[in-house]
């Protein structure tokens, strides 16, 4: 089956643009205007990704995201991204976005992120359950056999991905982990992204973790080096 693809972008020319271009590339596209009726789309028409333009005029990108994430809905989604809107594009990465391009981009760069995006959500290796004890650190514990996470008894939702991420990092605690081999221990060694798809998913595990994402406990940033887990909250 073909990969299908929902473009939502206010600008007529791009999705036109969007379209052609994507569906020569053997996808199958459809388009939105603009965000408002994205839900409704969506309980008729599930598409493998979303690709989502945050500026838009009524329900722009960021509200449609949040609704779409808050029903619990984990479609994938590319976010379209003015060069100067740093801002958007951070919450819209801590909303739950898979990645982003910014305006104005080479079709083939999308193509690229799509191609990147669905990889990851298809290819994660490290996320069935184990036969081992439970880990607590802070508040957490977290269940390898039953692959849930508790927080102070109170279970919280992960995806596939973030569960595979947690997982590694719970593996191997104060240890530096270069962005490679995250890469290569989450999709396996023929795993062809970039490693800016593994600061995403990083990011989005930092939500569910950190009470502040941007001043993170657990999972920390070794400059130039990758991330390390720290169970205590400090190295």
């Amino acid at each position: 089956m073909s990969t299908q693809i929902l473009v939502v972008d206010d600008d007529q020319d791009l999705r036109d643009l969007l379209r052609e271009y994507l569906t020569r590339q053997g996808m199958e596209v459809s388009v939105l205007h603009d965000g408002a009726t994205l839900q409704r789309r969506l309980e008729r028409e599930r598409p493998d990704l979303i690709v989502l333009d945050l500026m838009m005029p009524d329900t722009d990108g960021l509200t449609a995201l949040r609704a779409l994430r808050a029903g619990g809905d984990d479609i994938p989604v590319i976010m379209l991204t003015a060069r100067a809107d740093d801002i958007d594009r951070i919450v819209g990465l801590e909303l739950g976005a898979d990645d982003y391009v910014a305006k104005p981009f080479n079709p083939r760069e999308l193509l690229a992120r799509i191609h990147s995006v669905l990889r990851r959500r298809r290819s994660v290796i490290s996320a069935a359950p184990e036969q081992r004890e439970p880990l607590a650190f802070g508040p957490y514990t977290l269940d390898f056999q039953s692959r849930t996470l508790r927080s102070n008894g109170m279970p919280i939702s992960l995806s596939d991905s973030e569960f595979a991420l947690l997982k590694i990092f719970a593996s191997n605690p104060l240890r530096t982990l270069a962005r490679e081999r995250l890469l290569e221990q989450l999709h396996g060694p023929e795993y062809d992204g970039t490693d800016r798809g593994i600061d995403v998913q990083v990011w989005r595990l930092r939500r569910v973790l950190e009470s502040d994402p941007s001043n993170p406990r657990f999972i920390q940033t070794v400059r130039g080096r990758g991330y390390v887990f720290v169970p205590e909250g400090s190295v």
